[in-house]
């Protein structure tokens, strides 16, 4: 079941976002839930990981429904944002957050775990997103390991050697702390396609965590930038999010 609900965010705008709620959601009122905040890419909004077109929708809701169903995946909760204007691939200095990231901590977070049945702590909170999307895990996730504990990025990565050169100015402390890896519970995830023109953007980005001993998985698969990879990313990453152990 996927939801459309509004909130007023900090600065006093209307927005909306997506939200899926998991199959005997309503008929288990006791159960509460890990959430998956899921971003989408630029140009588009909130309705794209739900929507039902081969090249231009996610299918987020039929992918969690048959894994869930198939024993593939945890219950979950999945919220779908709209952060077009807010995202962007300028990386900011740890502490300062940008204005996506004020909205995902000052009203998105604090909306959902008010409305839903959340297990409102950061060992229940992953965040995934694609092309754009991922610099909102890149830029909001990343600093904020104490409100997040998975990240997985799709098909993004600084374009520009300035923007590159400011993350591993800004980043390079966390990622060099031998403490930040105990942060993930599941090790950081990056993927792109072979012709994705992500590809080599995020491979930069991975190269700056392998430097400093990050574990992580990287995927790269066949095919492009486009909608048909990111489904099967989210289906990949959607089997091993929320593993038991602590």
């Amino acid at each position: 079941m996927v939801e459309q609900v509004n909130y007023m965010n900090y600065e006093g705008q209307e927005k909306r976002m997506h939200v899926y709620l998991p199959p005997n959601y309503e008929a288990n009122k006791d159960q509460r839930y890990p959430v998956l905040y899921l971003n989408h890419g630029g140009g588009d909004d909130d309705s794209g990981w739900t929507k039902q077109d081969s090249m231009n929708g996610g299918y987020a809701n039929l992918i969690l429904d048959n894994l869930i169903a198939e024993g593939k995946a945890k219950s979950m909760i999945v919220v779908m944002p709209n952060t077009r204007g807010i995202a962007t691939g300028e990386p900011s200095p740890i502490g300062t957050d940008d204005k996506c990231t004020q909205e995902y901590l000052k009203d998105i977070i604090p909306y959902v775990d008010s409305h839903y049945r959340t297990i409102a702590n950061r060992e229940n909170r992953a965040m995934a997103g694609l092309s754009m999307g991922g610099f909102v895990v890149l830029h909001t996730g990343l600093p904020h390991l104490d409100t997040f504990s998975e990240l997985y990025v799709y098909s993004s990565g600084h374009s520009s050697p300035e923007a590159l050169a400011k993350f591993k100015e800004y980043y390079g402390p966390l990622l060099k702390d031998p403490n930040t890896n105990d942060l993930f519970r599941v090790p950081f995830y990056m993927a792109a396609g072979e012709s994705d023109i992500a590809l080599y953007n995020g491979m930069k980005v991975l190269a700056f965590f392998n430097e400093n001993g990050i574990r992580n998985f990287w995927v790269l698969s066949d095919g492009t930038h486009n909608w048909p990879i990111w489904r099967r990313y989210l289906y990949q990453t959607a089997q091993i999010m929320f593993p038991d152990c602590q």
